[in-house]
């Protein structure tokens, strides 16, 4: 297949055509595994995250990792080296086109592909383990949770760290209602050093040629036409571009909210409004706007009543950047043995206490003098293997889409936000509208997948 840009639109337009497909309905699904069979996998993406995505496929002691794919040539040079027996792609058609017996694939490539590539693979049959944030857009999220419930394939949402201790007790002392009826929820990522990713625009008048290793139309795919320059996208800082990334929130929201989103059992549960406020200096400046994510955000999301909350409403905020979680929060943080609020945390009050959950550590339930029982140690997991052991064993993966799904929704529905600020726009999920704001359901409307 020659690799230019209009092949790929096209293959865009065939893989939504095709992504309703029922389960029954496809072929060369393999739907039972003996204990004997092994899984045929393909890693798309595997430079940066993508590469610690490899290695951990790589490492499964039933999957066989049969093909690699990359836009980079250098990352598919590197990767190849550990695995020489795959087979090498430069465009994912190709891939899912020609390795027939393909059982599963994983994504690590920019936000703006990830739903095109889950979309193209669940229509085939394949199972999906996707890098978080799911999707760049909410039409998507809601596209390739229906698309997986269609499918019967199954899937994983890339929040490695759900399975890590720390979450994963945080979510039973939320389900078994430890401290209360929810009343609200702090959400914060201020991570040191994550200003590499939070670029401060605009993008050059002018771009260059793309190296030699790097089809660039392809690291496109379907996002807008851009001129290629060096520094500003590939590999890392595409995350920082309203056109490829999520912005901080989006990157980062995920693996925050998980245990949360999990232990409240929200499962579908929309928000009622979000709101968000940026830093002055983003806000009022149009070239800045027009092409990058704010580097500081606070959004608040409302919902009503859930078992949870005891059927109250209830608010979740995120804060990053410039923004930090208020004194209530910062004096339960020091109570919990720290000097400021975590870095990367959750915290979520309660009737009867709250929990702070920091980011990769073991949760505090709060007052200390009120819940002094030791913590029960949790059993080594890997998100990575769960999504394999699940398919060998027919059963459903921690992280399903049609879980995390609505969650990740939720989180791009707040950079809608990002980009109206200051204004609650009322959402209604059912419509994927924002109701009174014309361009914020523009916003929610607009996808760079075709066909939508």
């Amino acid at each position: 297949m020659q690799i230019n840009r209009r092949n790929f639109l096209a293959g865009v337009g065939a893989c939504a055509g095709l992504s309703w497909l029922g389960a029954a309905e496809v072929p060369g699904r393999r739907m039972t595994f003996g204990p004997n069979d092994r899984l045929r996998h393909a890693c798309i993406g595997v430079g940066g995250m993508g590469h610690h995505d490899f290695q951990n496929f790589l490492q499964h002691s039933r999957t066989d990792v049969i093909a690699l794919c990359d836009v980079d040539a250098n990352n598919l040079e590197n990767a190849h080296k550990q695995c020489p027996k795959a087979r090498c792609y430069r465009d994912w058609r190709e891939l899912l086109e020609k390795e027939k017996d393909l059982d599963s694939i994983n994504i690590a490539v920019p936000d703006h592909s990830h739903a095109v590539i889950a979309l193209g693979a669940m229509a085939k049959g394949k199972h999906v383990y996707c890098q978080k944030p799911l999707c760049h857009d909410v039409g998507e999220c809601r596209d390739v949770r229906l698309a997986a419930e269609k499918a019967g394939v199954v899937t994983q949402l890339g929040t490695q760290f759900a399975a890590g201790g720390g979450d994963r007790l945080a979510v039973q002392f939320l389900r078994a209602g430890r401290i209360g009826a929810v009343k609200k929820v702090y959400l914060t990522s201020n991570r040191t050093g994550a200003e590499f990713y939070r670029l401060k625009g605009p993008r050059p008048a002018h771009g260059s040629p793309a190296p030699a290793h790097l089809a660039w139309d392809l690291w496109l795919g379907t996002a807008p036409v851009r001129e290629y320059a060096p520094d500003i996208y590939h590999q890392t800082k595409w995350r920082s571009w309203l056109d490829f990334g999520t912005g901080w929130s989006g990157d980062i929201g995920c693996h925050i909210f998980d245990a949360v989103w999990k232990g409240m059992n929200l499962g579908a549960t929309a928000p009622k409004t979000v709101q968000a406020q940026v830093q002055e200096s983003w806000k009022n400046s149009p070239e800045r706007r027009a092409d990058t994510w704010p580097q500081s955000n606070h959004i608040t999301w409302t919902f009503d009543g859930v078992p949870a909350s005891d059927g109250k409403p209830f608010t979740m905020e995120w804060f990053d950047g410039e923004f930090y979680p208020p004194e209530d929060g910062q004096a339960l943080a020091r109570e919990a043995g720290f000097d400021r609020f975590p870095e990367e945390a959750a915290l979520v009050f309660g009737t009867e206490g709250a929990i702070l959950v920091p980011h990769q550590q073991l949760p505090r339930l709060l007052p200390k003098d009120k819940f002094t029982e030791k913590f029960p140690k949790m059993p080594f997991l890997n998100h990575y293997w769960d999504f394999a052991d699940s398919i060998l064993e027919g059963r459903m993966s921690a992280s399903v889409f049609q879980k995390t799904a609505p969650m990740a929704e939720t989180i791009i529905l707040g950079t809608v936000a990002v980009r109206c600020p200051g204004e609650t726009l009322a959402w209604d999920a059912a419509k994927l509208a924002c109701t009174g704001n014309d361009a914020a359901t523009k916003l929610l409307r607009r996808t760079y997948r075709a066909g939508w």
